[in-house]
């Protein structure tokens, strides 16, 4: 595979993964009753409403949650994910820590993380595309967020228009997301979760 083919795939899988976390939201979800319908539509970026209670747990390159972490609630994580790297095993280390991530998040009702991404073939090499995000859900709210910052391909900063401009001719749904979310990011409404309605 040429390089620069190498790149535009790490690049989107780098961005389908950050995808997936923010997609991985209900997982216990029923039809809402019609009285708890919550008619909010989508809209720009904001902090959850429990981040005041957020006690933050910091995770370094590669490093996994502990087990008992998936049954805080609210759970704030914040990922190190900046060596993701072809030479010294950093991309390996990166694809084996994210299953147990992703499973820390799936019990939890409220959910809150920052992560900080960088993707390059060597290291210390200029990073073929670089940013900082922010996911949530409040599943008792029935509210999500998103939000990609610091946006940077090959060094250079970028805004979310020239990320969905590369992205759009091989990976046209991935585009539409990242389009979606503006340079601001979202906040969007969730399905009703009986457990979490249940839990409060």
């Amino acid at each position: 595979m040429s390089r620069p083919r190498l790149r535009t795939a790490l690049l989107a899988a780098t961005l389908a993964a950050a995808a997936c976390v923010t997609a991985v939201a209900p997982t216990t979800a029923v039809a809402a009753p019609a009285a708890a319908t919550v008619s909010l539509g989508p809209g720009p970026f904001a902090e959850p409403s429990f981040a005041a209670t957020c006690v933050w747990h910091r995770f370094g390159e590669g490093e996994q949650p502990p087990w008992w972490l998936a049954f805080a609630d609210p759970l704030c994580v914040e990922y190190s994910k900046r060596d993701i790297t072809l030479d010294n095993g950093g991309a390996l280390r990166f694809l084996l820590a994210e299953p147990s991530r992703i499973a820390a998040s799936l019990l939890t009702c409220h959910y809150y993380q920052k992560d900080h991404w960088s993707v390059q073939a060597t290291t210390g090499a200029v990073p073929w595309v670089a940013w900082d995000g922010q996911y949530w859900w409040d599943k008792t709210g029935q509210r999500a967020g998103a939000r990609l910052a610091n946006f940077r391909i090959n060094g250079v900063s970028a805004g979310v228009g020239d990320a969905v401009a590369v992205l759009r001719p091989r990976f046209p749904e991935l585009a539409d997301a990242l389009a979606a979310s503006g340079e601001g990011g979202l906040t969007t409404v969730l399905p009703f979760d009986l457990r979490c309605a249940l839990a409060g």
